[in-house]
């Protein structure tokens, strides 16, 4: 008799014993961090879902990025990796899964500050994989400041808002010329933009600010048959976390949650599949959001 039981969500991945109050080098490579996360490396099981499609991920090196990736690669879709040259260690493992899978794995190392770059990499991710019907809008930069505003230097700011909302909008605008009616756009806010922490506050206001590019952007783009929606994950354990967050923010994060633990990168591919297929046609201009049980 076959059990059928669900794991306990509480329990289904380490808690935050896992997690030592260790910080690494920005930007953080997995290999640094006290414990590597859950990327759906030995659990993703794909279902042909997305057969056929090719994808660019921006911050695809690790992280959610690398677990969407690897989701979609064995959902059947071709991936371009977008990512700082710095991680180009993260890059090619992420690349190696994707080739696994039996898909094409196109490498664009670059930084998406620089609007030139924005536009030559979705020609270049076009190029590589022979078209583009799935863009995700998913690489950010955070550093938490514990003083909060007064702390938020104008160059920090500048990096904050250009990587995660400028680039957004230059990378879109480009990929409009190589979308058609059924593809999707998928982009990456965060429990930030309903609940800001003081900390990360130019973070969480440029994540409010892609729930309204996305509403928004969905609304323009229906009538052409592109649909555009959000995912908005809670605390997730990846590099970004010990590479921009104080130690003692470290060894708690995600305990506040009323499941009692950080998420792990696969928890959250599973959202990206569904946004990206044709299982979610009537959806657009909406949201997922997984939190862990915090109320939005």
């Amino acid at each position: 008799m076959t059990d059928n039981t669900a794991p306990d969500p509480r329990e289904a991945h380490p808690g935050t014993e896992a997690q030592d109050a260790e910080t690494i080098a920005h930007p953080g490579l997995t290999g640094d961090m006290p414990s590597e996360p859950d990327h759906g490396e030995e659990s993703y099981v794909g279902h042909g879902k997305l057969d056929g499609r090719k994808a660019l991920i921006t911050g695809a090196d690790s992280g959610i990025g690398r677990a969407v990736a690897i989701a979609f690669a064995r959902e059947g879709a071709d991936v371009a990796i977008s990512y700082l040259p710095e991680e180009e260690e993260d890059a090619k493992v992420t690349a190696s899964w994707v080739e696994k899978a039996g898909r094409k794995a196109v490498l664009l190392p670059g930084d998406i500050r620089d609007e030139s770059f924005c536009t030559q990499l979705v020609e270049s991710a076009a190029s590589g994989l022979g078209g583009l019907d799935v863009l995700v809008n998913n690489a950010a930069y955070q550093m938490a400041q514990p003083a909060g505003l007064e702390d938020i230097t104008t160059e920090q700011l500048d990096r904050v808002f250009k990587t995660n909302l400028y680039a957004m909008f230059w990378i879109t605008r480009a990929a409009l010329a190589h979308l058609g009616a059924g593809s999707t756009i998928v982009n990456t806010s965060s429990v930030q933009a309903f609940q800001p922490s003081p900390p990360l506050l130019d973070y969480a206001t440029t994540k409010a600010g892609i729930l309204n590019f996305t509403k928004g952007l969905a609304e323009t783009l229906a009538e052409k048959g592109i649909r555009v929606n959000a995912v908005c994950p809670g605390p997730i354990w990846t590099p970004l976390i010990p590479a921009t967050m104080p130690e003692e923010k470290v060894d708690e994060f995600g305990g506040d949650t009323p499941l009692g633990r950080a998420g792990q990168p696969a928890e959250m591919a599973p959202a990206y599949v569904y946004l990206a297929s044709p299982d979610s046609s009537y959806v657009t201009g909406d949201r997922i959001v997984a939190t862990g049980g915090k109320i939005v």
